[in-house]
């Protein structure tokens, strides 16, 4: 009974982590899409429920995808849920494939990085005010349409914006009340608003690792069912 059991969360941890069982392809190689690039970040959860799991970051090399790194992960304190029905304010990360626009921090971007990295200002913010017209992005100083109490002064959060990364999720073409201020960010004291979090030391090795011109992507969902991360 112990060995069957044994042998359950080996095959679970397997999953999560990216190398299945079987001698089965790297997780990448059996998602629907990774972004057309040669880099890629998959996050994932053990289901919906979950506030925590693990982030991996693979490179493709000749025709095939390679582990460069993983850690464990954080989501939203009330899981995970569809992108493309989430709601603002709901505490939840958003599954699906995104682009990474551009990184960003408190703290000087870590030696190696060539990703953009735009550095934090006290006057900088993100607003996330439904009526603005800067909904959903990076605005210094904070215009008088961006409701101060419906923003982040984002220097507020020396932990976790440290080193981050924004992620694509209803970036491009936002709608309101979908959410705003998804980003990968380094680990805070729990669960995050909807973001995905790493301990600092991943969050400053994903950023010397990520090239502009490779087109990294992340992935996030869970390891099966309708928000399984090899459907997107």
């Amino acid at each position: 009974m112990r060995s069957a059991v044994l042998a359950a969360l080996v095959s679970t941890s397997l999953l999560v982590l990216g190398a299945a069982p079987g001698g089965d392809p790297p997780l990448p190689a059996r998602m629907a899409d990774t972004g057309g690039g040669s880099q890629l970040i998959t996050a994932v959860a053990a289901k919906t429920g979950s506030t925590s799991g693990t982030v991996t970051w693979w490179d493709r090399r000749d025709g095939r995808w390679l582990k460069a790194g993983s850690a464990k992960a954080r989501f939203g304190a009330n899981g995970l849920v569809e992108g493309s029905s989430r709601r603002q304010g709901t505490n939840t990360t958003p599954t699906g494939l995104y682009d990474l626009p551009y990184a960003f921090g408190i703290k000087t971007a870590p030696g190696g990085t060539t990703y953009k990295y735009r550095p934090v200002r006290q006057n900088s913010w993100w607003c996330q005010d439904n009526d603005s017209r800067s909904y959903n992005r990076w605005v210094e100083p904070r215009p008088a349409h961006c409701a101060a109490a419906e923003a982040e002064r984002l220097i507020s959060y020396g932990t976790q914006y440290a080193y981050a990364m924004v992620v694509g999720f209803n970036y491009a073409e936002p709608v309101r009340g979908r959410g705003a201020g998804i980003f990968l960010h380094v680990d805070g004291r729990g669960a995050t608003a909807g973001c995905v979090s790493v301990p600092a030391d991943a969050m400053r090795r994903i950023l010397r690792w990520a090239e502009p011109g490779k087109k990294p992507h992340l992935a996030i969902g869970t390891v099966s069912g309708r928000t399984a991360i090899t459907r997107y």
